[in-house]
């Protein structure tokens, strides 16, 4: 038994059924940000207490560098969903919606990719 009106089959009101996905992947960064945040705090440990050689030495460990790598992946991308979240739970209309949904992206991508930048360059260079 149907409980949609025609007029709801029509203008295509109901799921959209993307939303298990965007939840799921918001559970699977945040559980993924707790064992690498113990990565990014002895990084920021490093930079604040250590010389330069020092913490480039330890960056410059490949599982330090691939732990690293993946916090900033992982909180940029958690950051992008739930702020998408936020937007589609509190702008009404939809033109203003997809505008700022893709602004926080590509915002979000730069972010990440200058972050990912920065640990390369300080690799190559030291």
């Amino acid at each position: 038994m149907k409980y949609r009106s025609p007029l709801a089959n029509v203008i295509g009101l109901g799921s959209a059924k993307t939303g298990t996905s965007h939840w799921w992947m918001q559970r699977v960064t945040a559980v993924a940000l707790i064992p690498l945040s113990f990565w990014l705090v002895t990084f920021l440990k490093l930079s604040f207490t250590a010389p330069f050689q020092e913490t480039l030495a330890w960056l410059t460990s490949p599982l330090n560098t691939l732990c690293i790598v993946a916090w900033i992946v992982a909180v940029f991308y958690h950051a992008a969903l739930g702020v998408q979240v936020v937007i589609e739970d509190y702008i009404a209309s939809d033109g203003y919606k997809i505008i700022a949904v893709w602004t926080i992206n590509l915002s979000f991508l730069m972010l990440a990719l200058a972050a990912l930048i920065a640990v390369f360059r300080s690799l190559l260079i030291g």
